[in-house]
């Protein structure tokens, strides 16, 4: 690939000169300018190995032309050959601070011109493959980091169907509510990265049902308040399971798991925390799952329509959900029902999984709403 070399000089005898000798360093792309303002347009938008610029130029001296170019972060490392007459010292130093590499003065001798340019062509190879090089180590780290990130989605979603075996629903349920979760995230303004974060947690609201025994958490009938009182303790258990992990997606599914039963007027649990008292994503994963359970069917019960669940997340707005969370819920239908769409359950599957039909948590507080 050949060394691109740009001239820039006002005099066209000296840019024929320094053009000629370049061209006997072989393999160099030789571009001149007479206009300084113009050389430096093109230098802007160009990779280049070498620059050899004149100092006295009318429009734009050598000195302004470096230090313009050098704002320029992609030119940090650019050679930069300044030519100065002999008495211009104080040139040199302000050349020198404005990020000139070496100077060639005037008369300029050849000899001295070949072995400069030669020398400052050496070391923009050098730094071209440190940028190559540079450039293969982060695409590595990228992914590397890829593959951690992967790795880690995987564990998430597989602890989260570890908890769903527990209390059945399907991987398409917490597939569902993730998708939920952040489409609400979207609507109340959160950073991609949040959108991101909450997408990767969410799944992970419910694992402290690992921690309860069989004969509450599948219980067919109604929970005694005891009882109740020992269910309600996943919320906890959720936590500490996931709380001290170093992973930002693991912390952030202990504080989904702690508090998404948390109700907006204060009525939830664990600890009763009270509006925007209530972290964030857990205010809106509640919104999420328990829309996402409401209108699922299962061999155990029947989907609600859209329309019943619909009315009921805004009638409760307010008071168990966030009204945020809820408008922007609805205000974002059309791909609330395309991730319905996307992600649906494979009832055969579910009946296979689920035999005998074990009721949830979701499906006893969905019975226990009003009926129609």
């Amino acid at each position: 690939m050949p060394r691109k070399v740009l001239i820039v000089d006002d005099t066209e005898i000296n840019v024929v000169l320094f053009a000629a000798l370049i061209k006997k360093l072989g393999d160099c792309d030789v571009k001149t300018f007479f206009s300084a303002p113009d050389g430096l347009a093109w230098a802007q938008s160009n990779d280049l190995d070498l620059v050899i610029v004149d100092y006295m130029m009318p429009e734009l001296d050598g000195i302004e032309f470096i230090s313009r170019l050098r704002q320029d972060s992609s030119k940090d490392g650019l050679p930069i050959l300044m030519v100065t007459a002999n008495d211009q010292a104080h040139v040199r130093y302000r050349a020198l601070d404005a990020g000139a590499s070496d100077f060639l003065t005037k008369p300029v001798d050849k000899i001295e011109f070949l072995a400069r340019a030669n020398n400052m062509l050496a070391l923009s190879e050098v730094r071209r493959k440190l940028a190559d090089k540079a450039a293969w180590l982060a695409d590595e780290v990228t992914k590397a980091t890829r593959e951690i990130v992967n790795r880690e989605r995987e564990t998430v979603f597989r602890l989260s169907r570890a908890a769903e075996y527990r209390d059945p629903e399907t991987g398409s349920h917490i597939l569902r509510m993730a998708h939920y979760s952040a489409l609400i995230a979207k609507g109340l303004g959160l950073s991609p990265e949040d959108q991101n974060l909450l997408l990767e947690a969410a799944p992970m609201h419910d694992i402290g049902k690992v921690g309860i025994a069989d004969n509450i958490l599948l219980k067919p009938g109604r929970l005694t308040p005891d009882e109740f009182t020992l269910m309600k303790l996943h919320a906890d258990y959720g936590y500490e399971i996931l709380k001290d992990s170093t992973s930002a997606v693991l912390q952030a599914g202990a504080a989904i798991a702690l508090a998404h039963h948390e109700k907006f007027d204060g009525s939830g649990y664990p600890a009763g925390l009270k509006g925007k008292d209530i972290p964030i994503f857990s205010r809106i994963v509640a919104v999420a799952d328990v829309f996402d359970a409401l209108t699922s069917e299962r061999p155990y019960k029947k989907a609600w329509t859209l329309e019943r669940a619909t009315e009921h997340i805004k009638s409760e707005s307010g008071t168990h959900f966030d009204p945020d969370c809820v408008n922007c819920f609805f205000d974002a239908w059309d791909e609330v029902l395309n991730i319905r769409e996307r992600f649906k359950d494979d009832l055969d599957l579910v009946k296979l999984q689920q035999e005998p039909a074990r009721p949830t948590i979701a499906s006893l507080a969905a019975a226990a709403l009003p009926k129609d």
